[in-house]
């Protein structure tokens, strides 16, 4: 009775650790969907990108607007025609990402910094907030939620 026990516990723990390990693993995974979706998309206005990071049904409220894909297409294809074209680096810090049931929210400060020719043309920062959904390509952005914050 007592190995029977100990067996049992013994399976708990491991299974236990095991699901704090997958837990990791998808709050990192989650961690670098962000970060890539902002350098892949944003950074580089590339709208072929969209389909890798954000779902079908993706939403981004921002400052009052909803954008789905075809709205955020359009826009990185103009811009991609405006000259000249700042570069764009991304800054994320991550505040916190819930993970449960094959569903995740991620809370997050966005800052970039715009320059063109070496020099810094501008600096935004935002305040967001998104979910995402595991599918069987990995973990993909549903809805994207962006408040900016004044600069001082």
């Amino acid at each position: 009775m007592k190995k029977r026990t100990t067996i049992i516990f013994i399976l708990c723990i491991t299974m236990a650790s095991f699901g704090q390990s997958s837990m990791e693993t998808d709050k990192l995974q989650i961690k670098e969907l962000i970060i890539k979706s902002f350098d892949e998309i944003w950074s580089e206005l590339n709208s072929k990108n969209i389909d890798k990071y954000y779902t079908k049904d993706f939403l981004l409220l921002e400052h009052g607007e909803v954008w789905n894909n075809d709205t955020i297409a359009k826009y990185l294809d103009n811009a991609k025609l405006r000259k000249p074209n700042p570069k764009r680096e991304n800054k994320i810090e991550i505040i916190e990402i819930k993970v449960a049931n094959g569903m995740a929210w991620v809370a997050y400060h966005n800052y970039a910094t715009f320059s063109t020719d070496n020099t810094i043309t501008r600096k935004a920062h935002w305040l967001e907030s998104a979910t995402a959904i595991s599918t069987p390509n990995g973990w993909k952005l549903q809805m994207l939620h962006s408040t900016r914050i004044k600069n001082d």
